[in-house]
């Protein structure tokens, strides 16, 4: 079978979201199927084995600049048509996702799609919460458009049941637990962190208002008033638009970037706490890999 995938950004890491599409890529490549993926943030470094990456036009998003918006061209009309998929897997039901799915209706070719982020959860936080009828209204249309929706977890496919959505099956995942072990623990990695005989509180995840930060670096400024600090370490894995807000706020915490391969599951391992207050998830992979 030949699918055509599009998401909204397809770089190996970089949000929960991202990581349950590579998962998907490489299912269906494991399976025989031939994959093409369009994304307008595409990373110049990963690996795709061969498999056709089409990099969509872009820019970024105005206050949300390390992910873009892209434009569906003439030239992406023209890559679909040559690919002709059997297809159209759309991962994000944005602006281009819609294309995508308007594609997929003119040309009779079945459209399938993942609710892997809860967008209209996110809008309280940037005071939006009035345009959460108007993003329902269009997540709506959006999904009984398609011909299959896929929910992570009975939640989810209840929640947008009750929002009359039609056809939403179960898509389950999992992880690594070769990978995700907690026989990773690495004392050389504590050492590093300046953590010693601390209690390590490990957080994995985009460091946005919706995670809800707010609680995390509160949490660390009780610590350090009630005279903890020197008991605790507090380990933050990623980045984000407010990371620089946090290192301002959390001066002793130990900010690591994005880790990938086995250096993500030796920090979960080696840290004692795994710390993750967000509300807004649809499926929390980070909690899952917590050892």
């Amino acid at each position: 079978m030949k699918i055509a995938l599009y998401a909204g950004t397809y770089i190996r890491d970089k949000d929960g979201a991202v990581k349950s599409i590579y998962q998907l890529v490489s299912s269906f490549r494991k399976n025989g199927h031939e994959v093409v993926v369009w994304s307008p943030d595409v990373s110049s470094t990963d690996d795709h084995q061969g498999m056709t990456v089409h990099r969509m036009p872009s820019v970024p998003i105005p206050l949300y600049p390390d992910y873009k918006m892209g434009f569906f061209t003439d030239e992406t009309r023209r890559q679909l048509d040559a690919f002709a998929p059997d297809i159209i897997h759309i991962s994000t039901p944005d602006i281009i996702g819609r294309k995508f799915l308007l594609f997929a209706k003119k040309h009779s070719i079945p459209a399938a799609s993942a609710y892997h982020t809860d967008f209209p959860s996110y809008l309280q936080y940037y005071r939006l919460g009035l345009a959460e009828p108007a993003l329902w209204k269009y997540l709506v249309w959006f999904y009984n458009t398609c011909d299959i929706v896929l929910a992570p977890n009975a939640s989810v496919q209840q929640k947008l049941r009750e929002r009359e959505i039609r056809n939403v099956e179960i898509w389950s995942r999992g992880i690594d637990k070769e990978l995700f072990d907690p026989s990773r623990r690495s004392d050389e990695l504590r050492r590093k962190w300046d953590a010693g005989g601390r209690i390590v509180f490990v957080y994995a995840g985009r460091f946005v208002l919706y995670k809800d930060i707010e609680i995390v670096m509160q949490v660390y400024e009780r610590f350090m008033r009630e005279g903890f600090g020197d008991r605790v370490r507090f380990v933050m894995i990623g980045s984000g638009p407010s990371e620089e807000d946090m290192r301002q706020r959390m001066p002793e915490a130990v900010f690591t970037g994005y880790l990938t391969g086995v250096e993500l599951p030796a920090a979960y391992a080696s840290g004692d706490v795994f710390f993750f207050p967000s509300t807004t998830e649809a499926f929390c992979n980070v909690a899952l890999r917590a050892p």
